[in-house]
């Protein structure tokens, strides 16, 4: 895997495309603009990884637009030291701009085939997230409470567990709504009983799956 020129060249053109439809985090800006996002295509489609728009991976997901990652990444708002849970490893993209931005990432991947392709090649670009194959639509119990949780796929509802597992004063960013197209909602948790939330609409993510999103088959 190389990272030429070029290939820089066209992270910087990206980066001013997700400018001008108005992400503004620096910190975010720069994550995008360091990750090589061709190492998660085949080589045969590298052309495209620079085009902000998601693309298809294995086991029926996809690798979320930059513009998405960017959005969700600026409004989780992360701090450099901060445990941060993701629910859907995917290609494993989103978690390397999280570790990029300073947090400790846990990141849950529903399918197999992903999970396990992500342990190998994540380490093999530099990316250490601590990575679980398992059903994420009910967190990750065993590492609560965390600074900030990230959901990457669409989900029916807010899974009170994913609220239980976040600290108060903490923060979840979470699509939300049908099966085509879902609200990006960021919830606040206040304290133990009391939350406040935003909704920007308008996403298309592919199905949270598990017991808590939409069920399907693990292998």
């Amino acid at each position: 895997m190389k990272d030429t020129y070029k290939h820089k060249g066209l992270r910087r053109q990206l980066v001013k495309e997700i400018i001008s439809k108005g992400i503004t985090d620096e910190k975010v800006l720069t994550a995008i603009g360091k990750i090589p996002r061709h190492f998660f295509f085949e080589h045969i489609f590298d052309i495209h990884a620079y085009e902000d728009k998601a693309f298809p991976i294995e086991a029926g997901q996809t690798i979320s637009q930059p513009f998405t990652v960017a959005f969700q990444s600026e409004k989780l708002n992360v701090k450099p030291g901060q445990k941060v849970l993701e629910i859907g490893t995917g290609s494993g993209y989103q978690a390397c701009v999280l570790i990029e931005l300073g947090s400790e990432v846990y990141t849950v991947e529903y399918q197999k085939k992903l999970y396990q392709k992500a342990i190998r090649f994540l380490p093999a670009i530099g990316y250490q997230p601590h990575m679980y194959h398992g059903d994420g639509s009910k967190g990750l119990p065993q590492f609560a409470p965390y600074d900030r949780i990230i959901v990457t796929a669409g989900s029916p509802g807010i899974p009170e567990e994913l609220i239980q597992q976040l600290k108060v004063g903490g923060v979840l960013v979470i699509p939300v709504g049908d099966e085509e197209l879902q609200s990006m909602l960021v919830i606040e948790k206040v304290s133990e009983n009391k939350v406040k939330r935003k909704a920007y609409d308008h996403f298309s993510f592919v199905p949270l799956l598990g017991e808590k999103g939409r069920s399907a088959n693990t292998d």
